[in-house]
């Protein structure tokens, strides 16, 4: 306990401990294993908040592409502009030369920032919404390599099929709203507005799983949908109260029918990815109530918790 801070009153305590960022000791063991090389086995690779790498080693799918991840006095005061150096370092360190296609499942600046700069690197078609696109327009990437996501209709890229489906954006949305005309770099944080928000659904073979970045739920958005993983957003979840959870859970988990759940949108994103990644403080979330509700979740119901290491090589559905 900081004893200078009690002297000042429970209330400069309280702050101070709001600022800090809770441990993950209590939940290393959670943490995804690595996975074999196999040539043809679809792998997985988490790259902070929702990038997610989606491979069989013939096609490349990334989600989002965030790696710029700015300070927060820039996004709270500054303006924001995809850092070209950040994401070559972090293409380069999770080995990506090429990718077939970016998603960005909503416009917000943490996911679709640096989208139209990582497309445009690796020779990947971009796709997302409408207010994407003009996101892509300001940085001047062809839009004959943008394809609009169409929600429900699915689309074939090499063995994967993927579908967008409708999604709503967790609670106390700072940016609400669209995008209306091309946005160039920099610009302020609160002007990558929403959009229109997607969960994806991905299909290899026999297998399925979810990219589900925000904590919210749409109601029969998902309906018919089976996933036997989902890549739950977690972020400001630990804010809601347990009927929200619960709900979340029976549509996003119970709903589909998944038997493997892992966090992610669960770390702070205004540090650096050469930094290890970390939850953030306990004032924006409450990542330890987050967790220990999807623990008892899984405990009860006997669905399995893995928690994603930053740059590692994971299989989306282990035995």
């Amino acid at each position: 306990m900081d004893v200078g801070a009690e002297r000042h009153g429970p209330g400069v305590a309280a702050m101070l401990r709001g600022l800090r960022a809770p441990s993950l000791a209590p939940w290393t063991h959670l943490y995804e294993p690595p996975a074999p090389l196999r040539p043809g086995a679809p792998h997985t690779v988490f790259l902070g908040v929702s990038t997610i790498l989606i491979g069989d080693g013939d096609t490349a799918i990334l989600t989002d592409g965030f790696f710029s991840r700015p300070g927060l006095l820039r996004v709270r005061f500054g303006r924001v502009r995809p850092r070209r150096a950040r994401i070559t370092a972090a293409l380069r360190g999770a080995g990506i030369d090429r990718l077939d296609a970016v998603f960005v499942v909503h416009s917000h600046y943490d996911h679709a920032l640096d989208a139209p700069e990582v497309a445009a690197a690796t020779g990947a078609r971009l796709i997302g919404s409408a207010s994407t696109r003009n996101i892509a327009a300001g940085h001047g990437f062809p839009d004959d390599r943008f394809q609009l996501a169409v929600t429900g209709e699915p689309f074939t890229i090499g063995r994967f099929t993927l579908t967008a489906l409708p999604a709503r954006h967790s609670p106390g949305d700072l940016a609400p709203g669209r995008i209306d005309r091309p946005l160039s770099p920099p610009a302020r944080a609160t002007d990558y507005r929403t959009g229109d928000c997607y969960t994806l659904h991905v299909r290899h073979g026999e297998r399925e799983l979810l990219v589900h970045a925000s904590a919210h739920s749409l109601p029969g958005a998902l309906d018919g949908r089976r996933a036997d993983t989902v890549y739950l957003g977690i972020g400001a979840l630990g804010k809601q109260d347990e009927a929200f959870r619960e709900e979340y859970w029976d549509r996003l988990v119970t709903g589909t029918g998944a038997r493997r759940v892992v966090p992610v949108h669960w770390d702070d994103f205004t540090r650096p990815l050469d930094r290890p990644l970390r939850p953030f403080p306990a004032f924006f979330d409450d990542f330890t109530a987050t967790m220990s509700f999807l623990t008892r979740k899984t405990e009860r119901t006997g669905v399995a918790l893995a928690l994603p290491v930053v740059g590692r090589r994971a299989d989306p559905w282990p035995s």
